[in-house]
């Protein structure tokens, strides 16, 4: 482990000389590698938000390229990947438990989602994670997946069909036909949760969207709440850092205006001297990331997900930007708690450890970026901005009418700002049923999804204490009551949901 994380540092180093693409093949490699060695190294005791037991199988599922052109594509398929354990499976007749796979690689999923675990044992269901189009390693069309002609496929539409045909066959082929299914996500995943519970309720009897925006990616929201809601994160630890944030922004900024690239270069130690205003603007989008990636992920305990994150990361920031007088610094190391954790890297390159995307919340590294770059430019409405006004970062605005010039240069498309609110019917929910809405008060997506709930089956749950998600990381002896709590609510409803879908099935069988 020590030394793939030397590799990837020293290819961080001199990503400066190399080129994006190559850099983004290398993180892949080294992610995919990364994760391998996780899966191969879990903590027996699960103290430690992982599960106790990961006697997952990986298989591949010959999927439909096209679920609604029969012409298109002649009736091609791909291999889609999955992760499936029966260790706790009573078989025939315990629920299956199903992770609808959102924007990376499965196994990455499966290692930071223990409550799925612990859930199947106390109910002895049987567990799948499935993987999105286009991450991780189901790609239609290979390293070809991401030219411009063969790319259309990736939309939500096809990943929730591709969710609903897998759960289908699969029932079959293990003699599961009458096994009640609930579908499970974080985040995005969370979202296509419900989204098939509204699509294909034929199919799946319930949902827990953990983190879902369902609303402000569907254009329900205000475009400053977000970098609002990370600057609240930190300004509830103290409003002296809040405060030490904004003017470490202040005073980069003055010293872009005076185009001192020098001393920027010398105050942030990095790779390469910057020579514009763009460069600047890179650096403020990396900068921000980082604090948004430590308010998503501020856990009571150190993880491995998205990145290597302290315990309560907001506060081990806070206190990095209130160690000193030099606020330049601080700032510099404050970034370093997400770029920098193995404390190898010599230099910072700006175009290696963040890329602009059409997601100003940040796309990631590699290939999985590329793929949701493309989501966020079709679908997914993200157009959210900082106002350097209600929030601590500097004025950067993402309207809709940069994201339409932005996509139609990179994809060649045009965004449809309103079509998840056609599609999935945005706030209007009220007919729907057998969905959990969890959030954590800690969590910047939060307020972009139900926090209260709608009927007695559409039902909020709030993690006062939670970050991203929270709820379905695996038991920790860090836990705050909140999240044991909501975990214990979510597990007795789901029970319920279980045990209705059985009584209806026997009254309608022959």
């Amino acid at each position: 482990m020590p030394q793939l994380l030397k590799k990837v540092c020293r290819t961080l180093d001199m990503a400066g000389t190399k080129t994006i693409f190559l850099t983004l093949l290398l993180f892949h490699f080294f992610s995919t590698k990364l994760l391998q060695a996780l899966s191969q190294s879990q903590d027996p005791t699960g103290k430690h938000g992982y599960p106790a037991q990961l006697n997952f199988k990986e298989k591949y599922f010959t999927q439909s390229l096209d679920h609604f052109n029969f012409n298109a594509m002649g009736n091609g398929t791909f291999l889609q990947r999955y992760l499936i354990t029966d260790s706790y499976w009573k078989t025939g007749y315990g629920p299956i438990f199903f992770y609808t796979g959102n924007e990376g690689d499965v196994w990455d999923f499966a290692l930071n989602t223990g409550f799925l675990i612990e859930l199947a044992a106390q109910q002895e269901a049987l567990v799948i994670f499935a993987e999105h189009r286009y991450y991780g390693k189901s790609l239609p069309f290979g390293n070809d997946s991401f030219n411009l002609e063969k790319i259309g496929l990736l939309t939500v539409e096809q990943a929730i069909a591709d969710y609903a045909i897998m759960i289908s066959v699969l029932k079959h082929q293990l003699g599961a036909t009458d096994c009640p299914v609930i579908v499970f996500g974080g985040s995005y995943g969370g979202m296509l949760s419900v989204y098939m519970r509204i699509k294909y309720p034929n199919i799946v009897a319930g949902a827990l969207a953990a983190s879902a925006p369902i609303l402000s990616v569907a254009g329900l929201s205000d475009p400053g709440q977000f970098f609002r809601d990370v600057t609240n994160d930190f300004e509830s630890i103290a409003p002296e850092c809040r405060d030490a944030v904004k003017e470490a922004f202040h005073q980069l900024k003055t010293l872009g205006e005076l185009q001192d690239y020098m001393e920027i270069q010398s105050a942030f130690t990095l790779c390469k001297r910057p020579s514009s205003a763009g460069d600047i603007y890179q650096l403020n989008g990396l900068l921000r990331n980082a604090f948004t990636l430590m308010a998503m992920l501020d856990y009571p305990y150190s993880t491995h997900f998205m990145g290597n994150m302290p315990a309560n990361p907001v506060k081990v920031a806070c206190d990095t930007m209130l160690g000193g007088a030099d606020l330049l610094a601080n700032l510099r190391n404050t970034a370093g708690i997400v770029y920098n954790a193995s404390g190898l890297l010599t230099c910072f390159d700006l175009n290696s450890l963040f890329v602009m995307c059409a997601d100003p919340t940040g796309c990631g590294l590699g290939f999985n970026s590329m793929a949701w770059d493309y989501q966020a430019c079709t679908e997914i409405n993200l157009c959210y901005e900082s106002n350097n006004i209600t929030d601590m970062f500097p004025a950067m605005t993402f309207t809709e009418k940069e994201r339409m010039q932005y996509c139609s240069k990179k994809w060649g498309v045009i965004p449809r700002p309103d079509w998840l609110k056609t599609q999935f019917w945005g706030d209007a929910l009220s007919t729907a049923s057998k969905i959990i809405f969890s959030n954590g008060d800690l969590d910047p997506w939060a307020n972009g999804g139900v926090r209260k709930s709608l009927s007695s089956s559409l039902i909020a749950i709030n993690i006062s204490e939670g970050a991203h998600h929270l709820d379905l990381r695996g038991t920790n002896d860090a836990d705050p009551a909140s999240v044991i709590k909501a975990r214990k609510t979510e597990a007795e409803i789901i029970r319920q949901w279980v045990t209705t879908e059985r009584t209806m099935k026997s009254k309608h069988s022959p």
